[in-house]
């Protein structure tokens, strides 16, 4: 049912609680996972500088968690895009779009600098502009 699932990442706590729902589809599904991570960055005389200070550990926590669920038997790869204005639900979207994804996997309250009311900003762009479905995996 899902070939492809894309899983939104953005190292937030919140964000991590999507892997599990998502490695199932898959698994269930016989699918593979594409990891979507979004630098956000801020315009600024010296260039464009990541909002995030932690985005290199951020990253390669991303990298080592595709690579453990790919040990566990789920293809997964990781594509990161960078993003200064639009944000990353439309990043997301871009990659989902790209990957010719069945599904869209993301936790709900992550990361992003202008929370959400009830989903969080992002999970809740994503469900209006996406082009494909999208699964919020709410708090415990």
């Amino acid at each position: 049912m899902f070939n492809t699932i894309v899983l939104g990442l953005d190292g937030s706590e919140n964000s991590k609680r999507a892997i599990p729902a998502a490695v199932e589809l898959a698994r269930q599904s016989g699918g593979r996972i594409v990891i979507a991570h979004v630098d956000e960055r801020v315009a600024s005389k010296g260039g464009a500088a990541s909002l995030r200070a932690d985005e290199p550990d951020i990253r390669s926590e991303i990298e080592a968690e595709a690579e453990r669920i790919t040990s566990e038997g789920v293809e997964t790869s990781v594509e990161n895009a960078v993003t200064v204005l639009g944000g990353p639900a439309q990043a997301i979207s871009e990659i989902a779009d790209e990957a010719g994804a069945d599904l869209i996997v993301v936790g709900t309250r992550g990361h992003s600098p202008i929370p959400g009311l009830m989903l969080g900003s992002v999970t809740n762009r994503l469900m209006h502009i996406a082009k494909r479905p999208v699964l919020g995996v709410p708090p415990a």
